[in-house]
């Protein structure tokens, strides 16, 4: 519609020109001695719009041409830009493809040819690292830096993922400090710090980072439990020698983390060294306020067989429990061998009973045959040996 709108109003332009050459007698008189030229004025306005054109095409023509060195120059530029992209990505597509080393050597080439430098050249030290060609890999590390401030960072971040999977933890960790001190720590750098803590088996750090990553929502809650218990059982290892310092390290930590499964753990190694009483205490404490999943079989188990004292108290409260949990073997276990220490056999060999009807062990066949050998039944006895004996059975 537009087009026919112009179409129609450059008719009209040229039939009111038309109109107005015909109405105008006007001329021009150009004198130049001894020359004298008279031309209509409708001439020489014709004449002046073609001199006009004709003189602007000659300008345009001329400034093409002064143009065209550098257009051609600004040409080459760009298409070298564009191959150097081009071999850039096909570096990206070999390296995930696993051909580790045409990969290098098309990062190579971008590199040189001035596209993304830092990139490229981290993109050939993760093919050098794949193809563990440790020369190769930091000098490219050491050209990414050099080569692009902006990519120190990726730089530092790379460094340190390709120096853990070397297991060199120290020298990641030393990487990861560099990055955290020039960015700060981001989620990502926190779990690959976590990884090198752990490698380290700095438990403390390994503390510090799985609380900062669960605050962050950036952990899951399963798997921060077990590296806190892992860190934790570790720090009582290294404590098993001293009681008052097993007691203090437990007593310091927060009660969301003092778990079942810990607590047998700080209560085993009391018991290793002799302070039964501490340990009774806090195994106590764990199974009186268990509920569900918190009913811990190791707890149970120590309950029965490792503590001394008053075997009589023991037994009521462990009657109390197996009023909530009738069918727990290892709770009815753990009645036999406290009523075998108080040498209640009748009770001891009906507690033993119900527990491998429950599920077999090989402990409740051993305790059963220890308490037939303790009655002189040793048909029964040996039965029970032999049932101990047979493989597949749980402890």
């Amino acid at each position: 519609m537009r087009g026919l709108f112009w179409l129609l109003a450059l008719f009209a332009a040229a039939a009111g020109l038309a109109l107005a050459a015909r109405v105008n007698d006007g001329y021009v008189l150009l004198v130049f001695p001894p020359w004298r030229l008279e031309i209509s004025l409708n001439l020489m306005l014709l004449l002046l719009v073609a001199s006009f054109a004709v003189l602007h095409l000659l300008l345009r023509a001329l400034s093409l041409a002064l143009a065209l060195p550098k257009r051609v120059s600004a040409f080459r530029e760009q298409r070298s830009r564009d191959k150097a992209a081009a071999t850039f990505l096909d570096a990206l597509r070999l390296f995930l493809e696993g051909r580790y080393g045409q990969s290098l050597k098309r990062a190579g080439e971008a590199s040189a040819a001035g596209y993304a430098r830092g990139l490229s050249a981290l993109l050939a030290a993760k093919a050098a690292h794949a193809m563990r060609e440790t020369d190769k890999e930091a000098d490219w590390l050491r050209r990414a830096t050099q080569d692009d401030s902006a990519a120190r960072n990726a730089a530092w971040m790379l460094e340190a993922e390709m120096q853990l999977e070397n297991r060199q933890f120290d020298a990641a960790a030393e990487a990861l400090r560099q990055l955290h001190e020039n960015s700060g720590r981001h989620i990502a750098a926190l779990r690959l710090d976590l990884k090198v803590q752990q490698g380290r088996k700095d438990w403390e750090q390994v503390l510090r980072l799985v609380r900062q990553l669960e605050k962050r929502d950036a952990l899951a809650p399963e798997l921060a439990r077990e590296i806190k218990l892992k860190a934790h059982r570790e720090n009582l290892r290294l404590r098993q020698g001293d009681a008052g310092q097993l007691l203090a390290y437990l007593k310091a930590l927060p009660s969301s983390e003092t778990t079942p499964r810990l607590a047998a753990s700080v209560a085993e190694a009391l018991f290793k060294l002799g302070a039964h009483a501490e340990a009774q205490r806090i195994v106590e404490a764990q199974l009186e306020k268990a509920e569900g999943d918190d009913w811990n079989p190791d707890l149970v188990r120590l309950y029965g067989e490792s503590l001394d004292g008053d075997a009589t108290a023991r037994i009521a409260r462990a009657e109390k429990w197996l009023g909530q949990r009738p069918q727990d073997a290892g709770l009815l276990l753990a009645l036999g061998r406290l009523c075998l220490q108080q040498r209640l056999w009748g009770k001891a060999q009906n507690y033993l009973e119900a527990s491998l009807s429950v599920e077999e062990s090989r402990d409740a066949h051993l305790e059963l045959a220890r308490l037939f050998d303790q009655l002189e039944r040793p048909e029964e006895a040996n039965r029970h040996y032999r049932e101990s004996a047979r493989p597949g059975l749980c402890q």
